[in-house]
């Protein structure tokens, strides 16, 4: 009898994928990596000279980078409430930061919860099989609430329920799950003036520890992609860097000493004290840098990259406290405004997403989104129902290509702080409305983006008709809110 060699190799093949299955995941795995008061010039791949951070622009080299991508508030906890909700802030629970506690271990409580049945991403995606953790900074519900992640949707949270707890990267304790967990650190307070001699780095020491949380939240971001490498996840990483107070281990500072002239900073603006604060900040962000080139070498090890989608953004804009040097560091690029506010500079932020095999490398994307574009992007990949009374739309095309994107006909915002703003962007057009608490029919401010990026020229008088078109959209684009009322309640459109 004859043996036919090819049909024997043939059949090698066959039986070789069988024998040696990885049972990998069907369905593609998600991380989401959020940065904290990052602003939108601060990362290499966007324009950053004196911050190093080649992980995210290899992340950015490797998929497609945003340049018109807005996060969903000026201010932590109502922008991760529009990521988590797909509803901006005209229409979502949480419109501003709503403190529930005080910065003391025992005054620990958090900020307004969201209700118990919040229709949230994590829900959405456990519920459909996918196993979902959070490990970072919440902001949604302190502990004992509705709001805590394993309430939300989460199988598994590590880190700060509260986003004051979280002004101390050493801080006493973390949360796991609904658990207090005890970190060898000794409370201290997390705003306070120096006491001491400022030459003397010793009397600085007072305000370190020995954890230091954002290394503790890797690692169990790590243990998650490894424990669940043959399961589909949703890995939401919602980092406190680059959030003041300005601390981080001095293997990291010691790449920056020397390179900046710099005083020291003795917490009279609040905060911690710091004896090098440029070198501190700028090591801070190489840090969180390096965190994020650790995920994705563990991708690569574990066969998983082609497999997951990476999304890496910033909740807000760069800080506008005078302890860091956002001038120095042209940490808004050349945008006007810094968190806290509606101009560019408190909401556009850098938006990153790597697909290897599904997204191109390289790509620049001009396509107008938002936090609230989160929600159902990851849905419609994961094939499951997007709601439909939701303010987002799914960026899928975009990153993909193949079919054209759906646009935005406006994107909204409001904040209550500051005096009371409303923005909208609608093409290149952007209004601002501020100092609406003490007058609800203040100008409205506008600037073409095309043609002025730093919103230097307000055109509003040359424009009549495009004022009236957003002041209709300020009206009719909101709720008024039970916890978050502004005079623009009283309005009757």
């Amino acid at each position: 009898m004859k043996i036919n060699l090819c049909n024997i190799l043939f059949l090698i093949l066959l039986l070789i994928p069988s024998s040696c299955q990885h049972n990998k995941p069907t369905k593609p795995n998600f991380i989401f990596i959020l940065a904290d008061d990052l602003g939108y010039g601060e990362l290499g791949c966007y324009g950053q000279k004196l911050i190093q951070t080649p992980n995210i622009d290899r992340l950015a080299g490797e998929g497609m980078r945003f340049t018109n991508f807005y996060s969903g508030s000026p201010v932590c906890a109502p922008s991760r409430c529009v990521l988590f909700t797909g509803l901006h802030t005209g229409h979502s629970y949480v419109r501003d930061n709503y403190e529930m506690g005080g910065y003391l271990d025992e005054e620990e409580g958090g900020q307004l919860p969201l209700p118990e049945d919040t229709r949230t991403l994590a829900r959405i995606l456990q519920q459909n099989g996918y196993l979902t953790a959070c490990i970072g900074k919440w902001g949604l519900g302190g502990p004992g609430s509705s709001g805590i992640p394993t309430r939300q949707g989460f199988d598994f949270f590590y880190g700060y329920l509260c986003q004051k707890q979280a002004h101390n990267y050493y801080p006493s304790h973390l949360w796991r799950n609904e658990v207090w967990d005890t970190l060898r650190n000794t409370f201290f307070h997390p705003h306070q003036e120096f006491q001491g001699d400022p030459d003397n780095l010793v009397d600085f020491e007072k305000y370190k520890g020995i954890d230091y949380s954002p290394d503790l939240m890797t690692m169990e971001a790590l243990n998650f992609i490894r424990g669940n490498k043959d399961h589909p996840f949703f890995l939401y990483l919602p980092y406190t860097i680059p959030h003041l107070s300005l601390q981080v281990p001095d293997e990291s500072l010691e790449k920056y000493k020397g390179k900046f002239d710099e005083k020291p900073y003795l917490g009279e603006g609040g905060y911690l004290p710091h004896p090098f604060p440029k070198s501190t900040y700028a090591a801070m962000i190489s840090r969180m840098d390096e965190y994020v080139g650790q995920i994705m070498d563990l991708l690569e090890e574990l066969e998983l990259s082609e497999n997951t989608l990476i999304m890496f953004s910033s909740d807000n804009g760069a800080t506008f406290l005078s302890q860091v040097d956002t001038e120095f560091f042209t940490s808004h690029g050349r945008l006007r405004g810094s968190k806290g506010n509606l101009y560019e500079g408190g909401i556009r932020v850098p938006f990153i997403a790597r697909w290897p095999g599904e997204i191109n490398a390289g790509v620049v994307s001009n396509h107008t989104g938002g936090f609230q574009d989160i929600l159902p992007t990851i849905l419609e990949i994961a094939g499951i129902n997007v709601p439909e009374d939701i303010d987002g739309l799914s960026m899928r095309n975009e990153l993909t290509g193949g079919k054209e994107q759906a646009e935005h006909i406006y994107l909204y915002w409001e904040y209550r702080s500051g005096g009371g703003w409303q923005a909208v962007r609608s093409g290149n057009w952007k209004s601002v409305k501020k100092g609406i608490t003490a007058d609800p029919d203040a100008p409205i401010e506008l600037y073409d983006l095309e043609t002025d990026f730093s919103e230097k020229y307000d055109v509003a008088a040359e424009y009549p008709e495009i004022i009236e078109d957003m002041r209709k959209i300020m009206t009719y684009a909101r709720v008024p809110s039970q916890y978050f009322p502004m005079a623009i309640d009283t309005i009757n459109f």
